[in-house]
């Protein structure tokens, strides 16, 4: 080390062309470095100056104007005006000579890259910056994940045949078309909304505030919706009936979406859930279960959640092959021709999900495998369904986003056609009017998805309850030294 390398450590290696700056050249008459080739001349003192010393290392390091080997410069204390340039060349006369040399190397503690010092909007030099106010480095922002229409395109569908299915249920007994037509949507749309919901699921409880949604999108529109449909019986001409337990009606998805949520940790520590799901879905079948909190059917729609909790994006790509969407065509077209075959001879009560084999008149052993027969052909009719809708972006994509106001606020509007006997109009049974029937529901499904619905209704069946939630703790970090030893 040469104890002549009077640069500055942070001012990085000389550029070439561009000579090191002198600390020390603090007298504007110092003349520059010998010239290169030009042999070194003893150090000469000016008269009345005393000569350079060198500090010393026991001195006090903090005077403003006394430089120390032992003390890094400090980047927030910028000079007031930086040092006058280096000379260029040597020239007779000066105190000393400075041979070019390596840099003086620091400790190991005070060794840093000039990236490694704090910057403002200008480059740092190192004789100081411009200005006292230091910017945090900017951090840019991360990019907005892209919202995937597919999955609002099967959302708005869906909620479109749950109107259709409650309005056609009143004509069921009157014509077999209409009966057709409402076994046919009853097979696999309430399953399919299922298998959505738990595909959303998968990862509900990693966020603080989808957790808080328990309450404010389950609990209190359930709450809500109660009472508004006891206010709307009563003013019907009803009894005034309310009670929690029960769900009212299409109430019951509300209550079993809040209990598949609750049990979504535990089926995501099992091996195998869907066949744990399912054995479950099997033994149900002997126990008569009540229609409280939607016990019923909490069980008998559980695999279809489960299974949305299992199924990955690549499966749904999967579904894009033409083989499958040809194949998804045929299998729905026969189901069509099926439906309107066999609705006579039909019953209803196997759609609804919620029956026991003593309540379905079936023994035990038969009745284990109709779910199981069931439940698969069901399976095949929400796959078919999911190979044909559109992927891309469609008039009807920014709709699905708002389905939770169609659900619940559609039965108003069902519940007067049907009061006031429009479902019973004679010209309603047959083709042409179920036609009327779905189309009228697509029309009540487009209205209830609009943006001034959700405007209008928000602060009724969405409201956000902050002040009912703790704030997160900040993190703290915990030094290496205090964190508990892993044994293993």
């Amino acid at each position: 080390m040469d104890p002549y390398d009077l640069r500055d450590p942070l001012a990085g290696a000389p550029q070439p062309g561009y000579p090191p700056q002198d600390p020390f050249a603090q007298d504007p008459g110092y003349p520059p470095a010998r010239a290169q080739g030009q042999p070194a001349a003893p150090p000469q003192h000016h008269p009345g100056h005393p000569g350079q010393q060198w500090p010393d290392p026991n001195g006090p390091i903090n005077a403003p104007d006394e430089w120390s080997p032992w003390r890094r410069r400090n980047p927030y204390d910028a000079p007031s005006a930086p040092p006058p340039a280096a000379p260029a060349a040597y020239e007779p006369g000066t105190d000393f000579q400075r041979p070019p040399s390596e840099p003086i190397p620091l400790p190991a503690w005070a060794q840093g890259t000039q990236a490694q010092i704090p910057t403002r909007g200008t480059p740092w030099t190192p004789h100081g910056r411009e200005s006292d106010e230091w910017d945090e480095p900017e951090q840019p922002a991360p990019p907005k994940k892209k919202r995937e229409p597919y999955l609002d395109n099967v959302k708005f569908l869906l909620i479109a045949l749950v109107v259709s299915g409650h309005s056609l249920r009143d004509t069921v007994g009157s014509d077999d078309i209409n009966r057709a037509a409402y076994i046919f949507i009853h097979a696999f749309h309430m399953p399919l909304f299922v298998i959505i919901s738990g595909y959303l699921s998968r990862s509900f409880w990693d966020s603080k505030a989808k957790v808080n949604k328990l309450v404010d999108t389950i609990l209190v529109p359930y709450v809500v919706v109660e009472f508004g449909y006891a206010l709307l019986r009563f003013a019907l001409g009803g009894k005034w009936t309310l009670t929690i337990t029960d769900p009212a009606w299409l109430n019951w998805y509300l209550v079993a979406l809040l209990l598949w949520r609750l049990t979504t940790p535990v089926w995501k520590r099992m091996r195998y859930p869907l066949v744990v799901a399912i054995a479950v879905y099997l033994f149900s079948g002997f126990s008569q279960l009540e229609q409280d909190f939607s016990m019923d059917r909490f069980f008998g729609l559980m695999p279809f959640f489960v299974l949305g909790m299992v199924l990955k994006p690549e499966h749904f790509e999967f579904l894009k092959r033409t083989w499958v969407k040809i194949l998804g065509a045929a299998l729905l077209a026969v189901w069509a021709g099926l439906a309107i075959v066999l609705a006579p001879r039909l019953k209803l009560a196997p759609f609804y999900f919620r029956f026991s084999y003593h309540d379905l008149n079936m023994t035990w052993w038969y009745g284990m495998g109709f779910r199981l027969a069931f439940l698969a052909g069901v399976l095949a009719l929400c796959f078919a369904v999911l190979a044909l809708i559109p992927r891309g972006e469609t008039w009807f994509s920014d709709l699905g986003t708002r389905t939770l106001y169609c659900y619940l606020l559609h039965g108003i509007p069902v519940l007067i056609a049907k009061d006031l006997g429009l479902l019973k109009l004679p010209w309603l049974n047959g083709p042409l009017g179920t036609l009327t029937i779905v189309a009228s529901a697509f029309v009540f499904a487009i209205i209830l998805c609009l943006p001034i619905t959700r405007t209008l209704f928000k602060w009724l069946l969405e409201p956000r309850f902050t002040w009912l939630y703790r704030k997160p703790a900040p993190a703290v970090a915990v030094p290496d030294d205090q964190k508990p030893e892993v044994q293993r």
